[in-house]
């Protein structure tokens, strides 16, 4: 007797990266580089949906500090050694914080966590790691259908974790996550970086957005939020001589970002607001068909009801007619008879 309440699907329609490259760099033949960058200029251009974490890392400088965090042995690495620094979601046209980067033969696949962790980030570092050893290969010209090996770059995945939570293990694994520590096949290690016990630019970086976090929490998504958080950043040697070099720019994205998520907010509560609406309306809807049906339901109960006293049937008779020919259980064509049942007697 009840109708269907309609649902609304949300589609997220995907798109292909806009990341080129260059094939020409010095002291390399081939390098798989970002459009417009070289070890000579390593700024690119911010845009409205950049976050501090891509604005500060692909500047060259401070992506070879990021390297040497990790790769401390690698005494002899230059600033002319960082092939590209790109930081794009190539799935969808919302930007993530993720950055990929050659340095020499390696690949790192790099991704930021906050405050919201998931085990995901494994899939999507693979799926990267997919997209970018495809777009090499095509960029170099290697021919992925012939005999010759494949020289593609040799890749490292990292995640670093800014959040709080209470378990945080050095690595993630594809089989321990999703095939139940089955590895045959397919295997995919993602070291966790938390930035604990030094002063190298992770450590510098996770510190920033606690600060940044602290103060969201006493000032709300303010501008007094974001000009105290790089104040006390600067007073604690914490990424000083960045934020120096670029505080309007931080402060231009980091406004960005809070108008973005204040417009997404504004977005899922309208979205929200029109399936409540779509929902009151079926639901009207509904109880005007269901009250329809009901009132068909009662006149037949009463004529069948009726019928049955005319011809001298007993109450089970009658109770059990109901329910064949209308299709109800015991209980209701019981109400039905006492109901119809007084007014004929």
């Amino acid at each position: 007797m009840s109708g269907r309440i309609s649902e609304i699907e949300t589609k997220t329609d995907f798109v292909d990266s806009d990341l080129k490259y260059m094939q020409e760099k010095p002291d390399r033949k081939e390098v798989y580089t970002a459009e417009g960058s070289d070890s000579q200029k390593p700024d690119v251009k911010t845009t409205s949906k950049d976050s501090v974490f891509c604005d500060l890392f692909r500047e060259r400088k401070y992506a070879l500090q990021l390297y040497k965090a990790i790769h401390p042995e690698d005494t002899e690495v230059t600033e002319a050694d960082i092939g590209d620094v790109t930081i794009k979601n190539i799935f969808t046209d919302q930007e993530y914080n993720d950055l990929g980067m050659t340095v020499r033969e390696k690949l790192l696949l790099m991704l930021e966590a906050q405050s919201n962790w998931t085990v995901n980030i494994i899939i999507r570092i693979f799926l990267y790691l997919a997209h970018t050893w495809n777009e090499y290969i095509e960029q170099t010209r290697q021919n992925r259908y012939g005999s010759k090996k494949l020289d593609v770059p040799r890749p490292e995945f990292y995640v670093i974790y800014a959040g709080d939570r209470k378990t945080r293990p050095e690595w993630i694994r594809l089989s321990e996550e999703f095939f139940e520590g089955n590895r045959e096949f397919l295997e995919i290690n993602v070291k966790v970086l938390y930035g604990e016990g030094k002063d190298d630019i992770i450590s510098q970086y996770v510190d920033f957005t606690e600060i940044y976090n602290d103060q969201v929490k006493k000032h709300g998504k303010t501008r007094e939020a974001v000009l105290e958080t790089i104040r006390i950043c600067k007073a604690r040697n914490v990424l000083r001589e960045y934020l120096s070099g670029r505080e309007k720019e931080v402060i231009s994205i980091m406004m960005g970002l809070f108008d973005q998520e204040k417009a997404m907010e504004r977005y899922i509560e309208q979205v929200g607001n029109e399936k409540k609406e779509e929902g009151r309306l079926e639901g009207r809807l509904e109880g005007h068909r269901e009250g329809h049906l009901e009132g068909r339901l009662e006149g037949a109960a009463e004529e069948i009801v009726e019928t049955g006293f005319e011809f001298a049937m007993s109450k089970e008779d009658i109770i059990r007619r109901l329910q064949n020919k209308l299709d109800i259980p015991i209980q209701k064509a019981t109400e039905y008879f006492n109901r119809y049942g007084r007014q004929t007697m």
